[in-house]
């Protein structure tokens, strides 16, 4: 497979997609058009993602096209050069994705060797679960299970920052709850600026700040990119 998984959007300061969009035109090689996929959408409208994708892109000759504005959504997918799925809320994003029976399809596409980007919900959707999101649960999908394209739970926008005398959990504390209940499955949480990129049988992690690893039992990893690295090889 072919997976490039960002953590974020926007960095501070800069405007949207314009800290990866560099690293998207490398990614994509010699795939010129993108599909993309906003259902996370909430309270921008799809031809807003589109937009601000395309402008972002535009720049190195990659087309953007939403799926949106087409009358079949998986005829859409199964023709699609490359795939990238948006931010906003997962659990909308998921719902949708089922109820435009996309789950199956995006998998067979992806997992055929089909570039997927994603970014913030998208990330978080190509785990086997959308449990280690951040968002609220405002729509209700079928099941919480995802496109599994990797094996681990993603959690993108990760900080291990408190707030003064804020007394709720912490980031960290909440992913420790969820490995303490699935004691068989591995968090790992992406900072912001950093991403997973995967081409063929070759996993690795990018970013200045360390990938964090949560396992049943574990004070949480703060790795490295080659401690990092050798982590992701064993999911391939």
């Amino acid at each position: 497979m072919n997976l490039l998984l960002l953590s974020n959007s926007t960095n501070h300061g800069s405007s949207y997609l314009e800290h990866c969009a560099s690293q998207i035109d490398q990614f994509l090689a010699d795939k010129r058009e993108v599909l993309l996929i906003p259902y996370a959408a909430v309270t921008y409208s799809y031809d807003e993602y589109e937009e601000m994708s395309s402008n972002a892109l535009s720049l190195f000759g990659i087309k953007v096209r939403s799926i949106h504005k087409f009358d079949d959504p998986v005829e859409a997918v199964r023709n699609a050069q490359a795939i990238a799925i948006a931010g906003g809320n997962t659990f909308r994003l998921l719902d949708l994705l089922y109820a435009k029976n996309l789950v199956t399809e995006i998998r067979e596409k992806v997992t055929s060797g089909t570039p997927y980007i994603g970014w913030s919900a998208g990330s978080n959707v190509a785990g086997p679960t959308i449990k280690t999101t951040n968002d609220m649960p405002i729509a209700q999908p079928p099941t919480f299970d995802a496109l599994g394209l990797v094996k681990f739970q993603i959690n993108p926008h990760y900080t291990d920052r408190m707030i003064v005398q804020h007394k709720g959990e912490t980031r960290a504390q909440r992913l420790a709850e969820f490995v303490e209940l699935n004691r068989n499955a591995t968090v790992i949480a992406l900072p912001e600026g950093s991403w997973l990129q995967q081409k063929g049988s070759t996993l690795e992690y990018h970013g200045s700040e360390k990938m964090v690893v949560f396992t049943q039992g574990q004070q949480p990893q703060y790795v490295g990119q080659e401690q990092a690295n050798d982590i992701l090889h064993a999911f391939v």
